[in-house]
C-alpha cells in the first residue's frame, strides 16, 4: 500500500482525502500545518507529499524549500485554489514537482500520486551520507567539510550512489547511468568505481563505499550493512 502525506488546514477537504484515498489502497497521513507536516516528514517515509500551498505556521513553499534543502526527495504534489503561471514557476523553483489547481477530480488525484510514487524527486538540491555532502546546486562535493574533486563520471556515479543510499546500486544500473545503454567493457566502470572510492574514502573518517559480493555497490553509513569494501 502507498503511503502519502497530507498537509492541508482545511479539515473538511482533508478528511475526504484522506477516506477516499484509503478507498484507493492508498494511506494517507494528515498535518493541518506546515510545522507539523515538517515533522512527520522526518519521522516516517513517504511515496509522495501532498502540499497545500496556503498553511499556517510555515507556508507550503516554505516547507518545499526546507524539504529540498535537506535533500529529502519525496516526490511533492503542490494541491493550491491559485492557477496564475507565476503561482506555479513559484512552485516549481521551491522544489515541488507537480501541481493541482483546486477544485479537482479526486480521480486525477489518485492518478498524480501513483505517477509521483513510482520515481523520487529530481528537485532536491542536496543529498548527504554522513559527512559526505553533494550540493547539487552549487556543483560542489565536500567530505568533513574537505572539498572533493571528481571527474564528470565520477560525479554522475557519485549522485546515482547517494541518490539510492543506503540502497545498493547494481554495477548495470551504474554503467547506464554513466554511458546508457552504450556501455564500454567493465574495466572502464572498475577504474572509475576505484577513483571515486579513494576520492570518497581516501584517509578521511570510515569507510562509506561497499561492495556487496554478486549485488553490486552500496554507499552507507558502517554498521547498517553486511558488505565488505573493496
Amino acid at each position: 500500500m502507498l503511503s502519502v502525506l497530507l498537509v492541508e488546514d482545511d479539515l473538511d477537504l482533508a478528511a475526504t482525502l484522506v477516506d477516499y484515498l484509503l478507498l484507493e489502497d492508498i494511506q494517507c497521513d494528515h498535518a493541518s500545518n506546515g510545522v507539523a507536516g515538517l515533522t512527520l516528514m522526518a519521522q516516517n517515509h513517504y511515496s509522495v507529499l501532498l502540499l497545500d500551498l496556503n498553511l499556517p505556521r510555515l507556508d507550503g513553499l516554505s516547507v518545499c524549500q526546507r524539504l529540498r534543502q535537506l535533500g529529502n526527495d519525496t516526490p511533492i504534489l503542490m494541491l493550491t485554489a491559485r492557477d496564475q503561471l507565476t503561482d506555479k514557476r513559484d512552485g516549481f523553483q521551491a522544489g515541488t514537482d507537480d501541481y493541482l489547481v483546486k477544485p479537482f477530480e479526486m480521480s486525477e488525484l489518485v492518478m498524480r500520486v501513483q505517477a509521483l510514487a513510482r520515481r523520487r524527486s529530481g528537485q532536491v538540491t542536496r543529498l548527504e551520507c554522513a559527512d559526505l555532502v553533494m550540493d547539487l546546486g552549487r556543483r560542489s562535493v565536500t567530505r568533513s567539510g574537505r572539498e572533493i574533486r571528481l571527474s564528470p563520471t565520477g560525479w554522475i556515479l557519485l549522485e546515482t550512489l547517494l541518490r539510492a543510499s543506503p540502497t545498493v546500486v547494481t554495477r548495470r544500473q551504474l554503467a547506464q547511468a554513466v554511458w546508457g545503454d552504450e556501455t564500454p567493457d567493465s574495466n572502464s566502470l572498475k577504474v572509475h568505481l576505484f577513483n571515486l572510492r579513494k576520492a570518497v574514502d581516501g584517509g578521511v573518517g570510515v569507510p562509506l563505499m561497499y561492495t556487496l559480493a554478486g549485488q553490486g555497490i552500496a554507499l552507507r553509513v558502517p554498521n547498517t550493512n553486511n558488505g565488505q569494501q573493496s
